[in-house]
């Protein structure tokens, strides 16, 4: 009979994921997730196999967390158009000190999807999930009279999806939200007349 865990996996999982978000996969070392968990390299092993086990536990908390969650809320919290506006609103604001900018699904997919099949289609399914908000939402509010009859959905969520993920990435790199986040967010406003 082996040993109780003497930690708990889900604040393991929030921990690591903040870890890896910071400085993506391949920066974050075992060393590093020791001393971020406080959990010995043993004991990660043995509640995750490995780090890309621990690494795609965090993934999935972070999908679930900051992109399923987030997107319900604001189509649960919001009328449809505004709730688009609203993710790009929050996407173009910087990170609260201490918080990594951009989105790890975002990184993960310029740094691992090339090369994981696993990972890119935990990435692909997710970005899927931000087109469908994107698309449904179009579609909610051309229903109410919102947003102009005649835009193509499918299209108009397409590039919203493209423009986003841009977006993403710039706020990653840093960039202060008056430079192109700024332009990129007035960008989805005008795509939505």
């Amino acid at each position: 009979m082996g040993r109780p865990r003497s930690f708990n996996p889900d604040e393991v999982v929030e921990t690591a994921m903040a870890a890896f978000w910071a400085k993506g996969y391949e920066a974050t070392s075992i060393a590093d997730l020791v001393a971020a968990t406080g959990v010995n390299r043993a004991s990660l092993y043995a509640g995750f196999e490995d780090k890309r086990g621990l690494f795609l536990a965090s993934l999935n908390r972070y999908d679930e967390r900051q992109r399923r969650g987030f997107l319900a809320r604001l189509a649960r919290e919001l009328p449809p158009r505004d709730a688009i506006l609203a993710a790009f609103e929050v996407a173009a604001t910087p990170p609260a000190p201490g918080q990594p900018g951009g989105c790890l699904l975002v990184n993960t997919a310029l740094e691992l999807a090339p090369h994981d099949s696993d990972i890119r289609d935990l990435v692909q399914t997710a970005l899927a999930g931000v087109e469908a908000f994107f698309r449904d939402r179009i579609l909610a509010a051309q229903a109410e009279g919102t947003i102009r009859a005649d835009l193509d959905a499918a299209r108009t969520a397409q590039a919203l999806l493209g423009l986003f993920v841009g977006l993403r990435v710039l706020m990653r790199a840093g960039l202060p939200p008056e430079a192109a986040p700024a332009a990129i967010t007035s960008e989805a406003r005008a795509l939505l007349m």
